[in-house]
């Protein structure tokens, strides 16, 4: 049974995902705000929302090894699997913005968790400094989204199809979001316990199943989008996601409660450190992530996963 609950978790993860990037595309045109910019805002918040709610969860009851497993399994899953098959399915262009800005944040983000959890432990101080930092950044794209209203717009933006109203530009991006968060808690409930019936430990279900399956809104955006050819909400939304993921998710949970767990090591943040370096590099040396690119994104995260199941 819990296999047909799977699939039908999928269904309503593809209709949200179609609802959050028509909504959230139709937005940001009508605003003059960039597309880019509401994927790495709105939408990598919506979408990031079933892995503040399992983390938040996981640490309030003392499995911070889930909570913790859960952000840096996301992350990876996010640009080895989902940047991987968006740039498989179409080649995405890459803004300077996001080799000049975001993605330097996200990868000082992951360094950063690297040195804080060094003890095996985030103090309620370091999760204090991670929001904070997440409010800088937040705070900064918007005053220089603003800036920029006057910029010629991009011209990828003019196909964007307006909704008949604002209002529906809502309705879409709530309703979306919604059977995002529900689809993907639906797919997270069944999958654990599929796991825990092959006697995957904690941490591994943590870094693998859970992860994935949170990370099933940012997979369904981004893919969509990708096939809609809106490369900068379907790379804008990974990227997002990713800083999120470590300065809300983690730094909200530490707040409420210090986490600590010897039970996830170094190598899987070095993992997500590693993603986000070769994502740069890919960046930097060329204005698209092309499809043997998107592969090579797939192929670490096989390798990782195969480690994983092997260690």
């Amino acid at each position: 049974m819990e296999i047909v609950w799977l699939v039908v978790s999928l269904v309503i993860l593809y209709y949200g995902a179609e609802g959050l990037v028509l909504g959230a595309s139709s937005l940001a045109k009508r605003l003059g705000i960039s597309a880019l910019v509401i994927g790495l805002t709105i939408v990598s918040i919506g979408t990031s929302m079933p892995e503040l709610v399992v983390s938040i969860k996981a640490a309030m009851i003392g499995q911070s090894a889930l909570s913790v497993g859960n952000v840096l399994g996301s992350n990876f899953f996010n640009i080895g699997v989902i940047l991987g098959i968006s740039a498989i399915i179409y080649p995405l262009m890459a803004k300077r913005q996001l080799l000049k800005l975001d993605v330097p944040v996200m990868i000082f983000s992951s360094v950063l968790f690297l040195i804080y959890f060094l003890d095996s432990r985030i103090s309620r101080i370091e999760a204090i400094s991670l929001l904070l930092i997440l409010i800088t950044y937040i705070t900064y794209l918007l005053v220089s989204s603003k800036k920029d209203k006057n910029v010629k717009p991009d011209s990828n933006d003019d196909d964007i199809k307006l909704t008949k109203h604002w209002s529906l530009d809502i309705i879409f991006i709530v309703v979306g979001l919604v059977a995002l968060i529900y689809g993907s808690d639906l797919l997270v409930v069944n999958a654990i316990i599929i796991a825990e019936r092959l006697g995957m430990s904690e941490a591994m279900i943590g870094l693998t199943i859970v992860a994935a399956g949170t990370s099933m809104p940012e997979l369904a955006t981004s893919v969509v989008a990708a096939i809609k050819k809106r490369s900068d909400i379907a790379i804008g939304n990974i990227v997002g996601s990713n800083i999120f993921n470590i300065l809300l998710i983690l730094g909200v949970a530490g707040t409420i409660q210090p986490i600590t767990t010897p039970d996830i090591n170094y190598i899987d943040g070095l993992f997500v450190v590693l993603l986000g370096v070769v994502l740069w590099f890919f960046m930097k040396h060329s204005s698209s992530i092309r499809r043997w690119q998107g592969a090579i994104f797939v192929l670490l995260y096989i390798i990782y996963f195969y480690y994983k199941l092997n260690m």
